[in-house]
């Protein structure tokens, strides 16, 4: 049979075809997703300034956060602690590095300092000259810096004996250019090297190294020194080989987690929709060949046999669809991880990687969907009794199988679960994390009764239609009706690519216009003071609350911290913002229900009066924290504030949570206008007070368009994700529609001999068309909705979502579009000659 099956895939280029455009976009689509998931993992980035030391030791970033209250745990049981990751920059103390130089294998130690600045306008980062040794940095020309003294680079056309402008730290201050100094390998970020006592003055962080360099001496085994150091940089991470990179670029672990995120969401919709796709086209194809599997079995073949020549030929197109699959999979990966890059989501340091293991899983996903779809159509053609055989190739297949209806039954089950806790339990925005899942189990419960959907409402639509195109739509209903299973294999791709598609780029709208209508609800400055070195300077605020016509000025810092007590169970931790106290009420809209945030100083707090009802805590009471950079403290609650649900921020001194950040001073400083004061004289003015200032000034609209573009960013992945699958279900459709349309060659050539002319039966088939897309377009706005409508009632406090209507009408159109196109296209090729001559012909 196999032999049979693979002489008979040349006679059936149609369905041939079909099975190898739906495997081959499914793996392919993996399979580029598990490059990026691969590359996330892997998260190496190329070390560049810190290349030469073969051991790197940076602060641990993680620290052990226990998974239930501390109260209830044994402290010795660890079994119950999990890793949180610290989102600020963990750095070192000066004293480890002499006491790794005690180190047996050890050479040297030297402790690299980083901070951002800025010289004539151009970005750099500030190092200590001691530094340049992990690169190797070497003079060309110069000496090295003394106090007061600087060394470039090659590239910053700068020569000794020049007096440049810095501008690091919040402050100015003119260096003269000791020496030039050139790198053995390229560099992305710009280097500036100062003395010692310069560098740890400028940094903010003296005392501190945010990494240390190990040589190890000639002949030294690099594992066996590196467990030694670890032995001695207790809690700290030890790194070596590609894993340095990650020192001197901590985006690109963060990055990687991005990418294991949206590899797996992608990759997971793309099996999802690969598997109906797949089934339906190998469905379709089967029942296609009714009658010539009705005539085998009528002569003999047994349905074992049957079962072996379906799966056969599946096979066979599938292997090849996947080889295919496997070769182009890393190009498209590359091409993806190129956007992704692109557009600020993951960092250009970081290394692409496409091993054999993607393409495998790829590869045995698409062959899982194969095997599933060519074992269920084989099947139903193997329990055609012989007797019946002819006659049941006749008629429509019985679809509503025990299987579909379980799966149905749960899958709808799971989506209204989805939908009560969404309602129920969630708040604000986190509850998209069960809206997104609920669309997912709602897809496919339709999917598993299409058929039936797809017959009741050709039933409600045959009376418009009827009336839309007379005989021709009378002919469409009658024929889409008849042949609903066929028509079901169309209607599936277009449900999921509507229902997918609206769901999950309404639910980004929704979000980003919450978060947008929240930030700007909060924020009442009427401009924005923004550092170009690193930060500002802590004494600026006093300066600008001086100037004339402002009513207040507040430092604004974000960062995340974590409630250690009371228990707080989010090992993300909870967003913070750091104001100064004087111009907190001038320049946010907060609402305080207890006390006030005047007393906003030292340490102290200011509680959501959600975390405040739900710890139980007050004006008076304790908290204790840890703050972004791991740094435990206590501080007093001075505040409850009222703020907008899922949008919660814990309010603390600026001063307090600032040096815990990475930059380690405030990057903006919000400046609100007193109420007759000209808001474009107002910018100016302040543009005045802070010339020769390493500061930018701007309006209120400055400080919203940096919000639009960070919110920008996580839209513009969801919306990558979205098109890659309506991508792959418009192909799905167009294939569908196609093979469909085209294997009726037969039944369009009797039509004609029967009196029809080809311009009927081609409106026939548009309406055909149109009906199956209305249907898909139907069923997939069910589908958007079951986690649409959850979700923006708990968000918005709304049935409908946030984002303009042309959203969903370009979604709809089209699938119109695309279904009349499939359609009349291939009808107008089948309908082509005589009509004699597609009536006695086959239809492949």
């Amino acid at each position: 049979m196999l032999r049979l099956a693979f002489r008979t895939l040349r006679l059936r280029k149609g369905g041939f075809i079909g099975t190898f455009i739906a495997v081959f976009f499914g793996a392919l689509i993996v399979a580029s997703c598990g490059g990026l998931m691969e590359t996330g993992i892997r998260s190496n980035a190329e070390s560049q300034r810190l290349a030469a030391a073969p051991i790197v030791v940076t602060g641990g970033q993680t620290f052990e956060m226990p998974k239930e209250d501390p109260a209830t745990l044994d402290g010795d049981d660890k079994r119950k602690f999990e890793d949180a990751r610290l989102p600020e920059r963990v750095r070192l103390d000066d004293g480890l590095v002499s006491r790794l130089r005690s180190v047996p294998g050890v050479s040297d130690v030297v402790g690299e300092v980083s901070f951002p600045l800025a010289t004539g306008g151009r970005p750099a980062l500030g190092h200590a000259w001691d530094s340049a040794a992990l690169t190797p940095y070497a003079l060309v020309t110069g000496t090295a810096p003394a106090a007061g003294e600087i060394v470039v680079e090659s590239a910053s056309g700068l020569k000794p004996g020049d007096v440049v402008e810095v501008a690091a730290h919040g402050k100015t201050e003119s260096f003269r250019v000791a020496g030039v100094a050139g790198a053995p390998r390229s560099i992305t970020q710009a280097a500036v090297f100062f003395s010692a006592a310069d560098a740890a003055r400028l940094s903010g962080y003296p005392g501190k190294a945010d990494a240390i360099g190990v040589f190890t001496k000639p002949g030294a085994d690099v594992e066996a020194v590196q467990a030694k150091v670890a032995e001695v940089a207790t809690g700290a991470n030890v790194l070596t080989g590609i894993d340095r990179g990650v020192a001197e670029f901590p985006e690109a672990d963060t990055s990687g987690t991005n990418l294991i995120v949206i590899a797996g969401v992608a990759g997971g919709l793309s099996v999802m929709v690969a598997m109906f796709v797949v089934a339906s086209t190998l469905s379709l194809s089967t029942q296609q060949r009714s009658r010539e599997l009705a005539l085998m079995r009528a002569i003999g073949t047994t349905p074992r046999q049957l079962r072996r020549m379906v799966l056969g030929e599946a096979l066979a197109v599938g292997l090849l669809a996947t080889a295919l699959a496997a070769v182009l999979g890393p190009f498209l990966g590359e091409w993806l991880f190129g956007q992704l890059v692109e557009n600020g989501v993951a960092p250009a340091v970081l290394r692409f990687y496409q091993g054999w293991l993607p393409a495998v899983v790829g590869a045995g996903a698409a062959m899982l969907a194969v095997f599933i779809a060519a074992f269920v159509a084989g099947r139903r053609a193997g329990k055609i009794r012989p007797t019946e055989a002819l006659a049941e190739a006749a008629v429509t297949r019985r679809w509503l199988t025990p299987t579909r209806f379980v799966v149905a039954a749960l899958c709808f089950g799971g989506g209204t679960a989805l939908a009560i806790v969404t309602v129920a339990v969630m708040t604000g925005p986190i509850a998209a994390s069960t809206a997104g899942p609920a669309v997912i189990l709602w897809a496919i419960g339709v999917a598993m009764i299409t058929p039936g959907a797809a017959k009741v409402m050709a039933a409600i639509l045959q009376w418009p239609m009827r009336l839309l195109g007379g005989i021709d739509g009378r002919l469409a209903v009658l024929n889409t009706r008849a042949g609903i299973v066929r028509a079901a294999g169309a209607v599936t791709p277009i449900m999921l690519a509507v229902g997918i598609a609206t769901a999950n780029i309404y639910l980004q709208t929704t979000q980003q216009e919450l978060a947008n209508q929240a930030f700007t609800e909060d924020v009442r400055a009427d401009a924005v003071i923004g550092s170009a070195a690193g930060g500002l300077s802590p004494d600026l605020v006093q300066r600008i609350q001086a100037v004339p016509g402002v009513a207040g000025a507040s430092e604004y810092v974000t960062s995340s911290v974590f409630l250690e007590a009371p228990y707080d169970s989010s090992d993300d931790g909870r967003p913070a913002i750091g104001l100064t106290a004087s111009g907190a009420n001038a320049t946010i809209d907060t609402k305080v229900t207890q006390g006030d945030l005047k007393a906003l100083t030292g340490r102290t707090i200011a509680l959501p009066d959600v975390y405040a009802k739900d710890y139980n805590r007050g004006v008076g009471d304790t908290v204790s924290l840890r703050l972004g950079d791991g740094t435990p403290v206590d501080v007093k609650v001075v505040a409850v504030t009222s703020q907008r649900r899922g949008f919660e921020s814990l309010l603390l001194p600026a001063d307090l949570l600032a040096p815990h950040t990475t930059a380690g001073l405030a990057p903006q400083m919000l400046v609100r206008a007193a109420p007759d004061v000209d808001p474009a004289a107002f910018t100016e003015r302040l543009r005045e007070a802070t010339a020769g200032q390493p500061v930018s000034v701007g309006d209120r609209s400055v400080l919203i368009a940096a919000h639009d573009k960070d919110q920008a960013v996580g839209a513009w992945v969801n919306y990558l994700l979205v098109g890659m699958i309506i991508a792959y279900t418009v192909i799905a459709v167009a294939n569908t529609l196609v093979m469909a349309t085209v294997r009726r060659r037969r039944e369009f050539g009797l039509q004609r001999l029967t009196g029809s002319t080809r311009a009927q039966v081609l409106r026939m088939a548009g309406f055909e068309g149109g009906l199956v897309a209305l249907i898909g377009i139907v069923l997939g706005t069910v589908v958007a909705a079951g986690s649409i409508v959850p979700f923006c009632l708990v968000a918005a406090d709304s049935l409908l979502p946030m984002g303009s209507p042309l959203i969903y009408l370009s979604i709809i159109g089209l699938a119109a579009a695309l279904a009349l196109v499939a359609t009349l296209v291939p009808a107008w090729a089948a309908t082509r000659g005589p009509a004699v001559d597609a009536a006695t012909s086959g239809n492949d």
